[in-house]
This record gives C-alpha cells, structure tokens and sequence, in this order.
C-alpha cells in the first residue's frame, strides 16, 4: 500500500510511520517543522521529508490512502487535494482501527494513568513473550517504537486518548476503536477547548462505552466516583469488573506489593501507580496471564517515559520529571514523592504549559493540587498565553488559585532556571512537572545537580 502522512513529525504520527514501513508499506510524509526525537527517528527510517512545508503535488490518485494528524489545519493544501482528488483520508485512530478489526482491541482510557497502565500491559506481556500489536503515548525500555503492526498477532492494545482525532474528524480518538476490552482509569475534566463543561467531558466516556462489543469486558477504577457512576449505570451487555488500590507499605523510600506469596518490592510508588497496576493485573488476566506470572513481571517495570521518571539520584537526593500538567494528575503525583520521601523536603516545579492549565477559569480546579510539596514553583510563559490567543493571567491568580500563599511563580524562563540552580537541594526530593520544558530547560543539566 502506498500511504502518505499530512504532519508526519507528530508523536503517535511518525512512529505510526515507522510501524508501517516496517510492514512494507510504500510510506511519504510532509509537515512543517519536525523535533527530537521524531526528526531523528524519521531519518534513521528514511522517511524524513526532503523539505518543510506542504505541497500538494505529494498527493496523487495511485495513493492507498493519506493519514492526517491534528497538527495540521482543515485547509492545509494537501490535505484539500486529497478532498478533490477522492483519496481516502484516515485520521489517525481510524487508521489504527482498521488495522485491528479482525483482532481482539483492549483500549485503555481515562483522564489520568492511561499510558502507564497501557506500558504495565505491555512491560508483562514482553516479560512472558506474549506477541500482541499495540499503540502506546511514551516510548518503553525494550520496544523500539510506540507502535507495533503484524497481520498475525491476536490482540491490540491501544491507549485511548479522549482528544480529537483530526482537524476535520471532531470525535475523540477513544470513539473509534470499538473494544472487546476496555479499562477506564479516571474521568477529572481536561480538554476545555473542546469539552467546555465537566457535564460534556464526562459524556465522552459514557459513549466509549456504548462503543464497545456486546459481550465485552469493562474493568473500571471504583475508588473514582465519576467513573463507578458511568460504568455501573450503563446497561450494555458487557462484563464489569472492578479494581482498586491494593495493600502495600513503604520502608526507606521502597514500595512493597502485598501479595498472597508475601511482599513485593517494586520500582515504582505512588497511590495511583498502586492503582494503575491493579488495571494493569485485571487486563492481563484478561489477556491469559495468571496472578503468579503478572507479579513476577511487574516487579521489574521502571515506568513509562516521562512518568515520574527518575533522571538522577545521590545518597541526599533525587530528581524526578513526569509528564503531569491536569490538576488530578498533578496532585496525585506530588502526593506520591512526598508519602515516598516523608524524610526529605520535596520541592515541587509545575510548569502551565497546555491550553486548559493556562485558562483563567480552568485555574481554579488546581485549588490544593501542590499542597503536598514543601515548596512549591508554578512556571509560565505569558508568550504561550499569546500564542494561544488566552487573556492574561496574573502572577496573584496563581496564588489564589492554588490556594497557597508560599507558592513562588515565574514567568521568565532565565529566572526559574536560575532559582533551580541555585537552590540548596540536599535531602530533597525535587519534581519536575510539565508537557513541556519550562522555556528551554537542559533537563542533562538538571540531572548534574546531583553530582
């Protein structure tokens, strides 16, 4: 098949590519601007563009199809070939869907713990050498890609992301995929550029389950109130199963799993990695992995990518960056460094980085969220506000916002990289929270201060 991509630099988008290519499929991409990791791995796979910019001679009618990701616009002149020339246009789970319809499709969803679960899964499943495809949102010690394609493996395992699916296509990601099995960690609104009231996030998951196959099987968070209500007022001819965090104690900054062969140490902690990985357990057993077997795997998982990732370590001090930018996320991962380091000063860095988080309304959801921290930064850029075409938002709304009045806030980048290097970091246990990278911060460097 000959597939071109309309923003092929993307994330999900180029490693899509990559899984395609390694198929044999006859892969073309454009887009604008490329960053690392993507532009390199493109390169290595011969799929990077011979230029930036888009050019509608790259789309032809002995096209099997074009793939359009959410960075480019409703009018980008490819794409408006495509549309006049009749090509079948994909978004991007709707490309993944169809690779996987004759397949049994586990679909991870929820507001918050969907990557980590989806790696849990897939970290197990390696572990036993059980063969499946899968799309995961972070790259993962042992696999070379995000996304894996075969025509002979039975099960799918999509992380499902509640976002929209393309400039043109309004239906969030999760809508397309159809399980046979599904998991729904959390349901706390984010999104409120496209889903502008809680009332209107919350029924995004209500029709992911009605998605789903008769007979299927739902395994669902019931210590989160939101989704017990929607999974257990669904009357669909499904199979619930419900988990939630299991027994574990914590001694000198390790956690240990209760389990009925005894305790279990584990790489990673935190209340909602506890939780996560009892999801992770039921899916598994789901997928034919028993109790004994999903235990002597987990033990070894270190964590997604970017999920309260450990980049450097001495005997007084640690340093974590994770992905957490939504209020719920960002709460529950501090809440995690502090019960785990109850004998150091936690210093929490939070970057507002995405749409929602730097929303002057949206503000208020994040009241507590870094209460856990010892002290506590919030940095923001009010060039991002420009750009994303929000009012501006005042160094007090921070602070009321939060709810603390020890909340220390920067808006220059120059300024936090120097508060950070600056500050006395022993016996501390620093976190580094953002989808971005505070204007430009050197995260090797900050790995350096443990030196």
């Amino acid at each position: 098949m000959k597939i071109h991509f309309i923003a092929i630099g993307g994330s999900a988008m180029h490693n899509l590519a990559i899984a395609l290519a390694k198929k044999n499929y006859k892969i073309t991409g454009s887009d604008d601007v490329i960053y690392e990791p993507s532009k390199s791995r493109l390169i290595v796979n011969n799929l990077f563009p011979k230029e930036f910019g888009w050019f509608p001679e790259n789309i032809s009618k002995d096209l099997d199809a074009v793939i359009l990701g959410m960075h480019a616009k409703p009018d980008n002149p490819e794409l408006l070939k495509a549309q006049e020339l009749g090509v079948k246009i994909y978004s991007y789970p709707e490309f993944l869907y169809e690779q996987s319809k004759l397949k049994t499709r586990v679909v991870i969803a929820g507001s918050h713990g969907k990557t980590s679960i989806t790696s849990m899964i897939l970290h197990v499943l390696h572990y036993h050498d059980m063969e499946v495809d899968y799309m995961v949102g972070a790259q993962l010690e042992g696999f070379d890609t995000m996304v894996h394609l075969t025509d002979e493996n039975e099960f799918m395992i999509l992380e499902g992301d509640e976002y929209l699916s393309s400039p043109i296509d309004r239906r969030p990601k999760i809508h397309l995929y159809k399980p046979n099995i599904a998991l729904i960690s959390g349901i706390a609104w984010d999104h409120i550029n496209v889903f502008p009231t809680f009332e209107n996030y919350v029924e995004q998951f209500d029709i992911f389950i009605n998605t789903m196959s008769n007979g299927g099987i739902m395994v669902y968070n019931e210590e989160d109130e939101e989704v017990k209500r929607v999974v257990e007022s669904n009357d669909l001819p499904i199979k619930k199963y419900p988990y939630k965090t299991p027994d574990f104690t914590i001694e000198n900054g390790v956690s240990y799993l209760d389990t009925p062969d005894g305790v279990l140490p584990l790489e990673i902690f935190g209340n909602h990695n506890l939780q996560n990985l009892a999801g992770a357990k039921w899916i598994c057993q789901h997928l034919g992995v028993d109790e004994d077997d999903f235990y002597e795997a987990i033990g070894s998982f270190k964590g997604a990518s970017k999920r309260l990732e450990k980049i450097a370590q001495n005997d007084s001090t640690v340093i974590f960056k994770d992905f957490a930018h939504a209020p719920s996320k960002v709460k529950a991962t501090t809440k995690a460094v502090k019960d785990q380091f109850v004998n150091k000063q936690v210093l929490a860095c939070l970057e507002l980085h995405t749409y929602s988080s730097l929303n002057a309304q949206f503000l208020k959801e994040y009241e507590g969220a870094l209460n856990p921290a010892d002290k506590a930064v919030v940095f923001y850029s009010p060039h991002a506000l420009e750009i994303k075409k929000l009012e501006k938002v005042s160094e007090k709304q921070i602070k009321e916002a939060f709810n603390r009045d020890d909340l220390i806030v920067y808006t220059n980048p120059d300024e936090f990289r120097k508060f950070l290097f600056s500050e006395n970091i022993e016996d501390t246990a620093l976190l580094l929270m953002s989808s971005g990278n505070y204007g430009g911060l050197d995260f090797d460097e900050v790995s350096k201060l443990t030196n």
